[in-house]
C-alpha cells in the first residue's frame, strides 16, 4: 500500500494531467456509447409519406442522425487511439516537430496529436493546397 501512495507522489504535473486526460476519455467515451445504444433504433423511418414535404423532412431528418452517427463513431476511434498512445507513453508528443505539446492544448483538445504550431501550418498548407 506504501508503494501505490509513493508512486502517486512521484508522478510529475504533466504525468498527473495525462492521467487525468485519460480518465477524462474514458469517461467521455463510456457517455457517447452509452447515447448510441440509448438511441439504437431511433432512426427516421424512410417510409413513403403521401406528402413530398414529409417525405423530404423525414429524408432530411434521417441524413442528419447519420452524419452525427458518424461523427460520434469518429471521436469514439479517435479516443479509443488517444488512450492507446497513453498507455505506450507516446503521450503529448507531437508527430510533426517530436516536441512535446503544450499542457494547455491537451487539456483544451485531450485527442490533438500535433503541437499549435505545427497544426496552424498545416491548416495553412490545407487552405493554399
Amino acid at each position: 500500500m506504501k508503494k501505490a501512495t509513493a508512486a502517486k507522489k512521484s508522478l510529475t504535473k504533466r504525468e498527473k494531467l495525462i492521467q487525468k486526460i485519460r480518465k477524462q476519455l474514458i469517461e467521455q467515451k463510456a457517455k457517447l456509447v452509452a447515447e448510441a445504444e440509448a438511441t439504437r433504433g431511433e432512426l427516421p423511418d424512410e417510409g413513403n409519406h403521401p406528402d413530398p414535404g414529409d417525405q423530404a423532412s423525414a429524408e432530411s431528418d434521417r441524413n442528419f442522425m447519420l452524419r452525427l452517427r458518424n461523427r460520434e463513431y469518429k471521436l469514439i476511434r479517435k479516443i479509443d487511439e488517444t488512450i492507446t498512445i497513453i498507455d505506450n507513453g507516446e503521450y503529448g508528443i507531437c508527430e510533426d516537430c517530436g516536441e512535446e505539446i503544450d499542457a494547455r492544448r491537451l487539456e483544451a483538445r485531450p485527442v490533438a496529436t500535433f503541437c499549435i504550431e505545427c497544426k496552424t501550418r498545416q491548416e495553412e498548407n490545407e487552405k493554399l493546397g
